[in-house]
């Protein structure tokens, strides 16, 4: 049903090399690039994720309960992709470990322009 989800940046190069390292942990790679955005993702028949300068040429903002969520394989996948976007400049917004009873598994973060994301794992 999804293909692709957005997030404005005010940085297309910091934020490029953000995700870069952060979909790396992932195998996910770039699978376009133009001069005002780049997406990410396994082909264009998955979804994908991209990273945009805002088209109105304002400034990017973060909306307020907006998240994207990403899908893990695994605990350590989950905690490995939370290590990557701190270490890259990311700031927590919960650390990895158990939501709740039914084995969701997840951590969140915001990118270097604000936009918050989780990495999650069920089982």
């Amino acid at each position: 049903m999804i293909g692709y989800t957005s997030l404005g940046t005010n940085n297309l190069d910091q934020s490029g090399a953000f995700y870069d390292a952060l979909f790396g942990c992932l195998g996910i790679g770039r699978v376009m690039e133009v001069k005002d955005f780049i997406v990410w993702g396994k082909d264009f028949a998955s979804p994908c994720f991209s990273i945009h300068i805002p088209f109105d040429g304002k400034a990017a903002s973060v909306g307020n309960g907006t998240m994207i969520a990403l899908r893990g394989e695994s605990r350590q996948q989950v905690d490995d992709v939370y290590d990557k976007a701190l270490s890259l400049g990311g700031s927590s917004e919960g650390a990895p470990g158990p939501r709740n009873d039914d084995g969701f598994y997840a951590a969140y973060f915001r990118d270097l322009d604000g936009n918050k994301l989780n990495i999650h794992f069920m089982g």
